[in-house]
């Protein structure tokens, strides 16, 4: 049950958010390599799949912490060095300080840095700001998840990066990029329809690891 209705609560974010509220999407793409190929990717020819070399120097990583406006499709995003409840805090105050006098709802995994006392304690004095966490497991259910596959497969998959900053920098660029066309996601599935996929899903592994110890 409490899992069928988590999966109902942020569905029913995305569908019918409450009138006037505020709903964004909020994870950390964490570890982003700064890779340095040793040649570009070579472009896709007639015939022939995309080719890249698989010679290249790492220069460190990055953390992406990312805020999606589930209604307009904007995104909001920050990149630092470390990735731990302060970090995670300290985003939280600059993604909601745009919707001030709003009511916020904040779809988000229940990571323990999201969990930390001193979020607890802000959230305490920020009664406007609401957590709805995705079930173990359904991370793939916020939306946030689906932006970063989009940054991945168009930005950071085919670069090559001299340096970490040069990363940040194409990162933030690709930011400034999505949101002069930003779009929302559309989400037609409903959450009875999500329910009946997972416990599918769900129902093939078991049959699977059952299969495996006979």
């Amino acid at each position: 049950p409490a899992f069928a209705e988590r999966v109902a609560d942020v569905i029913g974010l995305y569908l019918a958010p409450p009138g006037g509220a505020v709903v964004l999407s909020i994870d950390e793409k964490t570890q982003i390599q700064a890779l340095d190929r040793t040649q570009p990717v070579l472009p896709v020819t007639f015939a022939a799949s995309e080719k890249r070399t698989a010679d290249y120097v790492r220069h460190g990583t990055t953390n992406l912490f990312a805020a999606l406006n589930v209604s307009t499709g904007e995104v909001l995003g920050e990149c630092k060095p470390t990735r731990n409840g302060k970090d995670f805090l300290a985003f939280l105050k600059k993604a909601v300080k745009p919707h001030a006098g709003k009511d916020i709802h904040v779809v988000l995994d229940n990571l323990s840095t999201h969990t930390t006392p001193e979020v607890k304690e802000w959230l305490s004095k920020n009664p406007h700001v609401h957590f709805h966490f995705t079930p173990v497991g359904s991370s793939w259910l916020n939306q946030i998840e689906i932006w970063f596959g989009i940054l991945t497969r168009q930005s950071i998959r085919r670069g090559t990066f001299s340096s970490v900053n040069v990363l940040i920098k194409q990162i933030r660029d690709y930011i400034n990029s999505w949101n002069t066309t930003a779009k929302p996601f559309t989400w037609t599935a409903t959450a009875g329809e999500v329910l009946a996929k997972v416990r599918l899903v769900a129902t093939n592994v078991k049959k699977l690891v059952n299969n495996n110890s006979n």
